[in-house]
């Protein structure tokens, strides 16, 4: 493909992403969900599994594409890091900024500088890129080879062989494993309190280096997106994600595929998967011309961030705004709009369910009126 051509099949696979986080993430009662729409408690994994990954590994792709663009426009190396400092900062920052919101604004929200979560999705988000770009830009795509091998390779002989104190080496529970015992010293106290143990975080600090490998692998897929062009392109997508879903399978009897830790199994495993389903959007989008199916899509796809953001605030306020109700008990402003509009509708998991679409649609809304208006967030 040319470098300054655009894929209708990323921003689609990029929208089919955000519309899958956006379902998992607003069910309309954590107690009443479909065992595919949630986490995998441990080893193991899910569709919802697939989400973050997909995120990275489109940010890899997205990053190859981009940087080749704007080299045919006349930037250098310096220019493009520069680049990617500015942006993986402010990433950062949006981060950090849904972690501390509404800052104690709301009687029910506490906010507390020596309890803020630090790592969080935009955050490893930021980091990956951070990390990713400069590789990308000191190395070829032999040297980026080299740096994922070493990124997967590497973790997996920390989580084996380091020795982690009161539980010994190689231990991969949620208590005993390398992973958790640094984010519990290091972040103590700043890690998320929905985690499998206290002071664990998913997005902590070790784990991050095999999701850098996975936005390499996304990079890499870049690579062989700028070189091959229509049905070849979604043949190599397809034939390389078969082979790396294979590989990581093969993996996970070493190391199993565990989305908490990012197992090197799940970075591989995850990436095989992202190939898969962008050679299918490319074949159906970009080569055969089948593009009206995914206009939602792509039209989710073309404000990602901003509706990940816009999302977070949104699910915060539902749980923080909070008055008594007549029987004398606490009623947020979810549960009013659930228990009141999609509980007599359905059985308690159906009705869970079609509040989480209701979701999806309501921010399709919102990002229609965006595209319409060409209100386009950029960093």
């Amino acid at each position: 493909m040319k470098a300054g051509e655009r894929l209708g099949s990323l921003d689609a696979f990029r929208g089919a992403t955000i519309a899958g986080m956006l379902l998992v993430n607003n069910p309309g009662s954590w107690s009443d969900i479909y065992p595919p729409l949630a986490h995998a408690p441990w080893h193991g994994w899910t569709p919802t599994d697939m989400i973050f990954p997909f995120f990275l590994w489109i940010v890899g792709v997205a990053m190859t594409l981009s940087f080749a663009r704007r080299v045919e426009q006349g930037a250098d190396r310096g220019q493009l890091f520069r680049h990617v400092i500015i942006r993986a900062t402010i990433i950062f920052g949006l981060g950090i900024f849904l972690a501390a919101f509404p800052f104690g604004l709301l009687p029910e929200h506490h906010f507390s500088l020596s309890k803020l979560r630090i790592p969080g999705v935009l955050q490893r988000i930021a980091l990956c890129y951070l990390a990713a770009g400069a590789i990308f830009l000191s190395s070829g795509w032999r040297g980026q080879v080299a740096w994922t091998l070493g990124l997967l390779a590497g973790y997996w002989a920390l989580l084996r062989f380091v020795p982690v104190p009161g539980y010994g080496a190689g231990g991969l529970d949620p208590t005993g494993n390398l992973a958790a015992w640094i984010d519990s010293h290091v972040l103590a106290g700043h890690t998320w309190s929905g985690a499998p143990v206290p002071g664990f975080d998913p997005e902590g600090i070790l784990s991050t280096l095999p999701a850098i490998g996975t936005t390499l692998l996304g990079a890499l897929a870049g690579q062989m997106m700028r070189r091959w062009s229509g049905g070849a392109l979604s043949a190599r997508l397809l034939g390389g994600g078969a082979a790396l879903l294979a590989l990581g399978a093969l993996l996970s009897l070493a190391l199993p595929i565990n989305k908490n830790l990012w197992t090197s199994s799940y970075a591989v495993f995850m990436a095989g998967w992202a190939m898969a389903v962008l050679a299918i959007f490319h074949w159906l989008i970009d080569v055969r011309g089948w593009r009206r199916w995914a206009t939602p899509l792509v039209i989710y796809g073309m404000n990602a961030l901003a509706l990940f953001v816009l999302a977070g605030l949104v699910a915060k306020l539902l749980h923080l705004i909070k008055w008594t109700g007549p029987d004398g008990q606490g009623l947020t402003l979810k549960t009013f709009i659930y228990q009141g509009c999609f509980v007599p509708l359905a059985t308690p998991v159906n009705a869970s369910l079609l509040f989480a679409g209701v979701c999806v649609l309501l921010f399709l809304g919102i990002a229609w009126v965006m595209w319409r208006r060409k209100w386009f967030l950029k960093i």
